[in-house]
């Protein structure tokens, strides 16, 4: 386990889990931006994984409906992102 000491010295790798049905299988173009299944922020690839495995077994028979793993960390960098803009 962590202590808060090596959580500070370690990067954080944030990831988010979102889903959704598609309109079309072979595009990613969600159906209803409005029922977004929004499943969770996580600190490592490996517990997005495992959320997101969860979500998409639970929705296997439905052929519409797909989650996706978003590597946000590669999205922000808070030590170049300001407030201000």
């Amino acid at each position: 386990m962590n202590t808060p000491l090596q959580r500070k010295n370690d990067k954080q790798l944030l990831h988010i889990v979102i889903g959704g049905e598609l309109e079309d299988v072979n595009k990613v173009y969600f159906k209803d931006l409005n029922n977004l299944d929004f499943i969770g922020a996580f600190p490592d690839h490996a517990s997005a994984f495992n959320a997101w495995k969860s979500a998409a077994q639970q929705t296997v028979d439905n052929a519409h409906m797909r989650y996706f793993i978003i590597h946000a960390h590669r999205l922000i960098d808070p030590e170049h992102d300001h407030q201000d803009h």
